[in-house]
């Protein structure tokens, strides 16, 4: 489940760069809430398809963040503002992440950062209808995310790893968010569940 994004520079690319940051900033930023399904597609470096699948997704400022996978194998990401909780309901365990932390795996994460510091990790360029954002270091565990959009619209999500796989999601049905949707940002461990406790001064 762990997933998280590889380089490109040319000084003289840098203004339009910088320009194509901010047009990504300016349509996630009217982008107050989201809830979408997703149809979940993965193909490995040679193009031959790994796994299918199907989700709901849901975002909001700041920080939050809701990622269920429903097919084949059920996970759940909660990232509650704070934390990111984890949830394998196979394994019956959840992880818990400092979301400082889970922000240096995930480029992913931009999607409902707003902070200089964690857009500067990244390069961002505009290609068509969809942006790419690549780190500027190797350390990332993805080496490109893709973020596409049909005018204001965000319909499609890309996710290249370093072994060449290329997860894709597809999204439908998308719409505001609900006052009751704010509970999809809150995760309660369920009974019977263990807790590996990964943030600082916390045992797992």
């Amino acid at each position: 489940m762990n997933k998280s994004i590889m380089f490109l520079a040319l000084a003289v690319s840098l203004p339009v760069m910088a320009d194509d940051a901010g047009v990504l900033r300016e349509k996630l930023d009217a982008i107050a809430g989201l809830k979408a399904d997703f149809q979940q597609q993965v193909t490995d470096i040679n193009g031959k398809l790994i796994q299918q699948g199907s989700g709901e997704l849901a975002l909001a400022q700041p920080n939050q963040f809701y990622w269920h996978l429903q097919q084949p194998d059920e996970s759940v990401i909660v990232a509650d503002g704070k934390d990111v909780w984890i949830y394998n309901p196979f394994a019956e365990e959840v992880s818990v992440l400092e979301l400082e932390n889970a922000i240096a795996a995930s480029p992913m994460t931009l999607l409902v950062r707003r902070d200089e510091a964690s857009w500067a990790r990244y390069n961002i360029t505009l290609d068509k209808e969809c942006f790419q954002i690549a780190p500027k270091t190797e350390e990332a565990g993805v080496q490109q995310v893709s973020v596409c959009f049909n005018d204001d619209t965000l319909t499609q999500l890309a996710l290249k790893d370093t072994q060449g796989n290329l997860s894709q999601f597809k999204l439908s049905g998308q719409q505001s968010l609900t006052d009751s949707d704010k509970r999809l940002f809150q995760f309660e461990v369920p009974e019977g569940v263990s807790i590996d406790d990964q943030r600082p001064g916390q045992e797992g």
